[in-house]
């Protein structure tokens, strides 16, 4: 063959390529036109095989005898005897009714999820000479599937296409994998944050994926009713249970949930008087401890990822699609002294738990943040007295050369108005401003900030250029619900800048009003120009924004 012209030689090597093909092609139609049919149920024929039969006393102890005898097509992949062994079976049908009398109910049950879902798969999955597909099991996992086997497992036989459905006998059980939650609910070192997050699960039936059956007493029966896990925690964090995600979560041990818990609770006292306000409190100091703690892959890649870690909070909190408000960003989070520095990192089938003892996430980056009042915001405006109604609001122009350094590019005027009858009525206008989301016991400072006149008249007279003098006083209650006033000093600023003006420093609210649709705390910015200062200063107010900062030494 070695001297033969080049074209025959191919030619020859071709038919030889092509004879091989036809004949592997061969040995696979025998073997898979030669599939089983069988006219019976799944669950007859397996409860037909005697070396299924230690699958078939799980299956029944558990109630899918029912299941698989039924219309609904499902995809079975049976363990026999050799792999399943009796000693085993008895321990597992044992566990399964210890947890039901417990009340645990069938989708919680480790020997249903972990055991028998994970062994069915909804609907008729047959294989071809070319199957290379993923499939999802009852338990949602996901499984690659080829023509030899189901994740590693191989086929030990011919599979078997029964009446409702297909049957395939396995070499080896099919691992199960955790997800990030199922992974909590089984680390006892988690008990805390697991049991948190799982008090908001909830099963939800699911009509349109049940299968229906007879109608009794006028109303339908279900031969399968699907319920669907369902939490609300998970819609605002991360679908941690999902097996289509890929997250990340750094969850403190329960030492260090409680340590944190302990100091958290402090920030987050409800006056008496709110409803549920205990719950308030448990649900938002618990919250302040994992917001900032959950990772969306897909919106980390891996190089961004070492850089600068997004949490799923920031990402919801994100404006258009690149900007992003303050907190929950955490930098550099791999080095040393970063959120995930010393964490114990576990692998888990839709993403990673990195286990801490120190929770290193900063709560100055995440809950415990400024809290900035717009001036021209109506809804902050909470009572208006002695002045011009409405306000007028300001807005800086963009050829104006304070344009970028009043925040909002906006502020608002607040002009005397005398509307009293009294001629002797001198006006002092003053604005009371709500603060919203400040937490309890802790150290604020707080600031108004003003703005230059010239901000918006670049050729305003000697007149409106004077200072404004204002007192400030902050009216709040305490946990029994008691309006509470603390009168601050008289403040003049500088008319020639964007002046920010401290007004209170340390200062400690009894209560919060983290949550609150409206805030009882208030700070009142008053005019305390009397009639023979005019000269010297000015009765109205350019108001730019209040900034509440947690107090740092």
């Amino acid at each position: 063959m070695k001297n033969l012209p080049t074209y025959i030689r191919c030619l020859t090597a071709a038919f030889l390529a092509s004879a091989m093909l036809m004949a592997c092609s061969d040995d696979w139609n025998d073997h898979y036109e030669s599939e089983k049919t069988s006219s019976q149920s799944i669950w007859q024929t397996i409860e037909a095989n005697h070396d299924l039969s230690n699958f078939a006393r799980i299956l029944k102890a558990c109630g899918y005898d029912k299941n698989l005898n039924g219309n609904q097509s499902y995809t079975v992949f049976a363990l026999d005897n050799n792999t399943l062994t009796d000693h085993e079976t008895d321990s597992l049908i044992g566990e399964y009714n210890r947890q039901k009398g417990k009340g645990v109910r069938d989708n919680d049950n480790t020997v249903v999820h972990q055991v028998v879902q994970n062994h069915i798969a909804l609907y008729r999955h047959s294989v071809s000479e070319f199957s290379n597909d993923t499939i999802v099991m009852m338990n949602g996992k996901y499984e690659p599937m080829t023509a030899g086997g189901i994740n590693g497992n191989a086929f030990t036989d011919k599979s078997i296409s029964c009446a409702n459905g297909e049957l395939y006998q396995l070499a080896g059980r099919i691992s199960y994998f955790p997800n990030i939650y199922e992974y909590l609910g089984k680390d006892e070192d988690l008990d805390s944050v697991y049991t948190f997050l799982k008090s908001y699960s909830v099963y939800q039936f699911m009509e349109s994926a049940s299968v229906p059956g007879e109608i009794v007493n006028g109303k339908t029966t279900y031969l399968d009713s699907v319920v669907v896990l369902q939490n609300s925690l998970f819609e605002q964090l991360g679908q941690i249970n999902a097996e289509d995600s890929t997250y990340w979560m750094l969850a403190p041990t329960n030492s260090e949930w409680s340590r944190l818990v302990n100091e958290y609770s402090n920030y987050f006292v409800y006056q008496n008087s709110i409803a549920k306000s205990d719950s308030m409190q448990y649900a938002n100091t618990r919250m302040a401890i994992l917001r900032g703690a959950f990772f969306n892959r897909n919106a980390n890649p891996d190089k961004a990822f070492r850089d600068s870690a997004v949490s799923t909070t920031a990402q919801s909190l994100r404006h258009g699609s690149i900007i992003l408000l303050p907190g929950y960003v955490f930098y550099h989070p791999f080095n040393s002294g970063g959120i995930f520095d010393g964490a114990t990192n576990i692998t888990c089938s839709n993403g990673n738990v990195l286990k801490t003892t120190h929770y290193a996430i900063d709560k100055r980056n995440t809950f415990l943040q400024d809290v900035k009042v717009e001036a021209e915001s109506y809804s902050a405006q909470d009572s208006i007295v002695d002045a011009v109604i409405p306000l007028t609001t300001r807005t800086v122009s963009s050829t104006n050369p304070w344009y970028g350094k009043i925040s909002g590019n906006g502020y608002v005027d607040i002009v005397a108005s005398n509307t009293s009858t009294d001629p002797n009525h001198y006006p002092m206008p003053n604005v009371y401003f709500t603060l919203p989301n400040l937490l309890s016991n802790v150290g604020y400072d707080i600031y108004v900030v003003t703005a230059p006149v010239t901000a918006y008249d670049e050729n305003a007279t000697a007149d409106e250029l004077l200072p404004s003098r204002f007192r400030c006083i902050l009216y709040y209650v305490n946990q029994a619900g008691k309006q509470q006033t603390k009168r601050l000093k008289i403040f003049t600023n500088d008319p020639t800048k964007v002046d920010t003006i401290q007004v209170a420093s340390d200062f400690k609210f009894p209560v919060t009003s983290y949550g609150l649709s409206k805030s009882p705390t208030r700070l009142q910015v008053w005019s305390n120009v009397q009639r023979n200062q005019t000269s010297t200063y000015s009765q109205d107010m350019h108001i730019d924004c209040i900034i509440v900062k947690p107090h740092e030494e």
